[in-house]
């Protein structure tokens, strides 16, 4: 009869970033060594728990005992096993080896070729053979940066384990884990259960833990009653909760019992940025800051205990006495730092290694200034302003605020260009430079912005790349793939080039100092994420055929993947993508320099018909490729689709007359070049 099977392992206190990840790997592997050993029917239902003190698994229909299972043991081939009427030592071998006596062997054919075979049943193993093993092997599988020994012992794992729990329905199943016999008994909330809780069965977990031991064990379900309780909260206080999914999933993995207080700090330490106030609640004190209709932080916040108290006044007062020390210092740095303006602050940039290849953030930003002067003056704005936006971006990292908070890099500068009296799109460039810093987040707003923010990846991208520093496999410690997407996110805004771009930023650095093909090898590297970035919205064959025209201005990439996208879909398309193919083979095989097609040396009636139909064509799509009508461009194909076929079932391109086939590959040279116009459509399909 099968039952639920529990599996608790009782520790103490896991690293809370890696909790849910431990808990849902322990809990799979288990359920995944069940399956494999035959002890479930079918998908194996399970459920993960983990809290601060435990990771643990219920697994639903598990059985008792294997079902018995039908072996065939495999051995030599039918001709080495008998020699001579006689069976061979190697069949006498075999035989031995599985228990089995020779008249007791069949001959099967294993798919290739007859052979001796031992086929028998073998009984089912109990459970408790069995779980021993499923178990360490879980635990091998948990990924586990550090582990650690305790005590005396000889065992590893991320935290000392001190209890094991391994229940089939009520019964105990005998096992020896990490040192640990099993048993029926947990422990509850350190501080606010008493003793031991003896488990009346494995269905009975989790209502008796949460019942009894005031712990609730499921992670989705601390982490919604946490959510649950917050936005309550801020609703009573007409506010939102200030809070990101890691900060949840942390705090969720810090408590068993969460109980959401609100507390306040004084109204003073908001006049300094928000930003600092926020960043110093969520990283340092796991806090969920509060904000009002308008974004703008309040005096509030909301903290999740562990303990639950009739007065929690003492709680409350306890961590606004720990905060309020923190915002202090925030408050202390803000003020500090505004006895110096930026521009003052740059001479201290000397002093700040950027990279020992490359200098100090000083020599650095001549050539970002070099650079964002550049793009600017190509994207028609004012090259003095973006200068400055960029001359002052980095001038931040040697303030006091940015050295206990290096995340606000950018941020503070543009509250401190503002202090200064900097233009308004000067302290937006300076914080926006940074931007986009990840996958999917915002562009920099403006032409100044822009030309900053790409100054300062390209720098990065072409610098670090030229001394040799170069992304290999999951190794990107200077991140160039981020800033190459985020470069080419920017340029598919604009229309600058990939090639002046790349070779401004190039033109940046000393003589000697960058290897000879970098612009090259960069080149190349930024059409490869290009791919991966066009990818998650066309399809693959459509991006390698527009991708394939190797373009160098993407402004206008979306409007051509969304007329190829469009041309794929027609009932010409594919007929005329596999003639492109064979075009391009054909003009692969030319001896001479392909020219102009000569009329008079048409000779037969399908060459002109596709020459004629070519004509017409041409200023067809001219005129469209001027209005950047892409569309237009790809669905006038289909006109020729006619003349395409006939000429190839009608004309030998290969012709034995040199002058000939010569005007012929003209002609399907000048075919290609309207075929592939916009994309090269062969590549459509594959």
């Amino acid at each position: 009869m099968t039952q639920t099977l529990l599996i608790e392992l009782l520790t103490e206190e896991l690293p809370p970033k890696a909790l849910n990840n431990l808990g849902n790997h322990f809990a799979a592997a288990i359920a995944e060594g069940l399956e494999k050993a035959q002890l479930t029917d079918g998908e194996t239902d399970y459920t993960a728990y983990a809290s601060p003190r435990r990771l643990a698994v219920q697994v639903k229909n598990v059985k008792p005992v294997q079902a018995d299972q039908q072996v065939v043991k495999k051995g030599p081939s039918a001709a080495s096993g008998m020699k001579d009427g006689a069976p061979t030592k190697a069949l006498e071998g075999f035989a031995r080896g599985a228990g089995a006596k020779i008249e007791d062997l069949k001959i099967i054919h294993d798919g290739k070729q007859d052979v001796f075979a031992y086929e028998y049943t073998q009984t089912g193993k109990p459970l408790g053979e069995l779980l021993e093993d499923i178990l360490n092997q879980a635990v091998k599988k948990l990924p586990i940066p550090k582990v650690m020994r305790w005590g005396s012992s000889t065992h590893t794992f991320v935290r000392p384990v001190h209890g094991l729990v391994a229940l089939h329905g009520s019964e105990v199943v005998p096992v020896n884990v990490l040192g640990l016999q099993s048993r029926n008994f947990t422990l509850g909330h350190r501080f606010l259960s008493d003793g031991q809780i003896v488990l009346a069965n494995a269905d009975s977990y989790a209502g008796q833990l949460k019942n009894e031991g005031k712990v609730i064990a499921s992670f989705a379900e601390r982490k919604a009653a946490i959510q649950t309780a917050l936005n309550q909260q801020a609703g009573r206080l007409n506010a939102t909760v200030a809070a990101d999914e890691a900060l949840l999933d942390e705090v969720t993995a810090l408590v068993e019992w969460p109980v959401v207080l609100e507390a306040g700090f004084e109204e003073h330490f908001l006049a300094v940025p928000q930003e600092c106030l926020i960043l110093t609640m969520q990283q340092n004190q796991k806090y969920f800051p509060l904000l009002d209709a308008s974004g703008k932080l309040i005096n509030r916040f909301l903290l999740v205990s562990n303990l639950q108290a009739e007065d929690p006044s003492h709680i409350i007062h306890g961590n606004e006495r720990v905060l309020r020390a923190r915002l202090a210092d925030a408050e202390f740095f803000y003020k500090q730092d505004q006895k110096a303006t930026l521009e003052s602050r740059l001479p201290k940039l000397s002093q700040v290694v950027y990279h020992n290849k490359l200098g100090n953030q000083a020599e650095r930003i001549e050539r970002l200034a070099a650079i964002s002067r550049h793009i600017a003056a190509a994207l028609g704005t004012d090259a003095g302003t973006a200068e400055r936006a960029t001359r002052l971006s980095k001038a931040d990292l040697v303030t006091e605020m940015v050295g206990e908070f290096p995340e606000l890099q950018g941020v503070m500068g543009k509250y401190y260009a503002r202090l200064d009296g900097e233009r308004e799109e000067i302290a937006n460039a300076i914080e926006q430079h940074y931007w986009p810093r990840f996958a999917g987040d915002k562009l920099p707003e403006g032409k100044i912005a822009t030309a900053a923010a790409l100054a300062d990846k390209l720098e990065t991208l072409v610098g670090i790349w030229g001394i040799g520093l170069i992304p290999t496999g999951d190794k990107d410690p200077y991140a160039l793939r981020r800033s190459a997407l985020g470069i080419l996110r920017m340029l598919m805004n604009s229309d600058l080039s990939i090639s002046n771009v790349l070779q401004a930023a190039y033109a940046t650095f000393p003589a000697g100092k960058l290897a000879g093909n970098t612009l090259a090898e960069v080149a190349e590297f930024m059409q490869a994420r290009l791919a991966v970035l066009l990818q998650n919205d066309y399809p693959q064959d459509v991006v390698a055929a527009v991708l394939a025209k190797h373009p160098d201005r993407l402004n206008d990439l979306p409007a051509k993947l969304q007329a190829v996208e469009a041309f794929k879909k027609l009932p010409e398309a594919a007929a005329l993508a596999a003639a492109n193919k064979r075009v391009q083979n054909l003009l692969k095989k030319a001896d001479a320099e392909l020219g102009a097609v000569n009329e008079n040396l048409l000779q037969q009636a399908e060459e002109q018909a596709l020459f004629a139909a070519s004509q017409a064509l041409q200023p067809k799509i001219a005129a469209a490729l001027a209005a950047q009508d892409f569309q237009t461009a790809l669905t006038e194909l289909a006109a020729i689709k006619p003349q395409v076929d006939a000429f190839f079932d009608g004309v030998m391109v290969m012709a034995d007359d040199a002058a000939v086939k010569q005007n012929r590959l003209n002609l399907l040279n000048q075919l290609a070049g309207q075929m592939n116009a916009v994309a090269d459509i062969a590549l459509l399909g594959d």
